[in-house]
């Protein structure tokens, strides 16, 4: 297969749309969620895994990866994976029906501040002061959003704070899964952890089905089988835009999910945001940038370095 050649301003291109996808996709779990149309957090998983699986298939045949695609060296890996990922599923989309929209995104920005702490514990991986201190500033971030669900006394504080909490469980499970991600990464191709993630997250959903799933009206049925097109959609364009650029140069507008949410939940779910909710999220975009522009930096730096070293260095 020919190399695709680099292309920056595709590959930012196909970030946001991904994140456009994405944080459509999130609006209607959160339509859809107990708090909505009643469907509960496995039945959401069971819809957005199912149908994410023929959007996935027909993009590898189109791309004649069909066969290669999908063939796996570390079967158990994605098994393990698999469990973290849809427990991380299953509890953003519960996060989804407890809180307003875009404070559940703003907490879910503490997974790659996450990763970079069990990246050190799990992988062994260097994690210079900067980073430390950008991970910091970052949970503190954190701590700035949750700040008004840290006190409770009436039924909706508590729903609030278990929101909260379900939050910020689900962050850690998703770092965890990107911990796996990483390791499988080395002998797995993306479309193989993508597609049998799907197939794993499918069959584990059906474990809920003794705690309460709902028979959808016609029109909810179709917003769960959109979830699950959007999800396998936008899983796509992530990848391909991680063909054409590099990780360090699209990462950051990951961060644009944050205004999209702010819109939607505004707009769409009458959720206005407060000033202490934007300045923590505002905390937390800044470092994880900061970590992103860092480790550009010293790639760039470890480049000039290999090109500057003799054949015999």
């Amino acid at each position: 297969m020919i190399p695709t050649p680099p292309s920056p301003l595709r590959g930012i291109l196909l970030k946001c749309f991904s994140v456009i996808v994405f944080t459509l996709m999130a609006s209607l779990i959160k339509a859809t969620s107990a708090e909505g149309l009643g469907v509960p957090p496995g039945q959401q998983v069971f819809f957005r895994s199912l149908f994410a699986i023929p959007v996935i298939l027909i993009w590898l045949i189109w791309r004649k990866e069909l066969g290669i695609g999908l063939k796996t060296y570390r079967p158990i890996g994605h098994f393990y994976r698999g469990v973290i990922g849809t427990m991380a599923m299953a509890l953003g989309f519960w996060a989804l029906s407890l809180l307003p929209f875009p404070e559940v995104t703003a907490l879910g920005y503490a997974a790659p501040l996450l990763t970079v702490i069990f990246a050190a514990m799990f992988l062994g991986e260097e994690v210079r002061l900067f980073r430390i201190g950008m991970v910091v500033m970052g949970l503190a971030g954190v701590v700035v959003v949750l700040s008004p669900r840290l006190t409770t006394g009436t039924e909706m504080d508590l729903r609030e704070s278990l929101g909260a909490v379900v939050t910020l469980a689900g962050a850690a499970c998703t770092a965890l899964a990107m911990i796996f991600v990483r390791k499988m990464a080395q002998e797995e191709r993306t479309s193989a952890i993508v597609f049998w993630f799907s197939v794993t997250s499918t069959i584990l959903s059906l474990l809920t089905l003794p705690f309460g799933w709902v028979m959808p009206s016609a029109g909810t049925m179709a917003l769960l089988v959109t979830i699950g097109l959007l999800g396998g959609l936008g899983q796509i364009l992530l990848t391909s835009a991680y063909r054409h650029a590099d990780a360090s140069l699209i990462a950051p507008f990951e961060y644009v999910s944050m205004l999209f949410a702010l819109l939607i939940g505004w707009f769409v779910f009458g959720e206005a945001p407060t000033m202490v909710m934007l300045m923590g999220a505002a905390l937390v975009i800044a470092a994880g940038i900061l970590i992103i522009w860092r480790e550009r930096q010293l790639g760039l730096e470890r480049n000039r370095q290999r090109k500057a070293m003799t054949p015999q260095g």
